[in-house]
């Protein structure tokens, strides 16, 4: 099992998308464990594929291909791995935004992934995406963490923005809100009184980990 379980990592980190569904695929048809196959194989990938990035080894693209790769696995073992909740390490909620007037979320996406491979369950509510609609999903889902990113000088305010909105709906200390993007800084991220900066996906897991510790 532990030569399948090197397939599925090595897929991930390949970014070969085909092998990763047809490895998922063998899971579900063996009746094999969804679970160990997910936290032994590919999640094992694009950890390895994060650290490689880190080590500017892998550049953006590996690790685009090594995440598209994973969300592949992940939507052929879903419905398999939902069955099995109780044993997942999933619990802590996070919710993830690119703020409105701004259309780029690969980096947020790939945020995304990477949280998904530490455990966090990931409400991903895309790009452009209305500050009321952020609000409003934080009320929904209770999450302990909002991310939110401005690719853009001219939608960083936003952020800002969505952090006086929570304080007016008496809801800012039942989040945490860190933020990222391009344009934005750690002085950026102070002055809005944010919880945190992150300028890529490795620092972000850590840093949600450290928020939720």
């Amino acid at each position: 099992m532990a030569d399948l379980y090197d397939e599925m990592r090595n897929s991930v980190l390949e970014g070969d998308e085909e092998l990763a569904i047809e490895l998922a695929e063998k899971v579900l048809t063996e009746k094999g464990n969804a679970m160990m196959a997910m936290n032994e194989g590919f999640l094992n990938g694009i950890q390895e594929a994060g650290r490689l990035f880190e080590d500017g080894e892998y550049f953006l693209p590996d690790l685009i291909f090594a995440a598209d790769a994973l969300k592949s696995a992940l939507r052929v073992l879903d419905s398999e791995l939902k069955k099995n909740e109780g044993e997942s390490v999933k619990s802590k909620k996070i919710v993830l935004a690119t703020v409105q007037g701004d259309i780029h979320d690969i980096g947020k996406t790939i945020v995304g992934t990477m949280m998904t491979a530490n455990g966090y369950e990931v409400h991903d509510l895309g790009a452009d995406v209305k500050n009321e609609e952020i609000i409003r999903a934080v009320k929904e889902i209770k999450p302990e963490i909002v991310g939110l990113s401005a690719l853009l000088t001219t939608t960083m305010e936003e952020q800002k923005n969505i952090i006086t909105m929570l304080e007016e709906e008496g809801i800012r200390n039942t989040v945490k809100v860190i933020v990222g993007g391009a344009p934005v800084n750690q002085n950026w991220a102070d002055k809005i009184k944010a919880d945190g900066y992150s300028d890529n996906a490795i620092s972000a897991v850590k840093l949600a980990d450290e928020l939720t510790a």
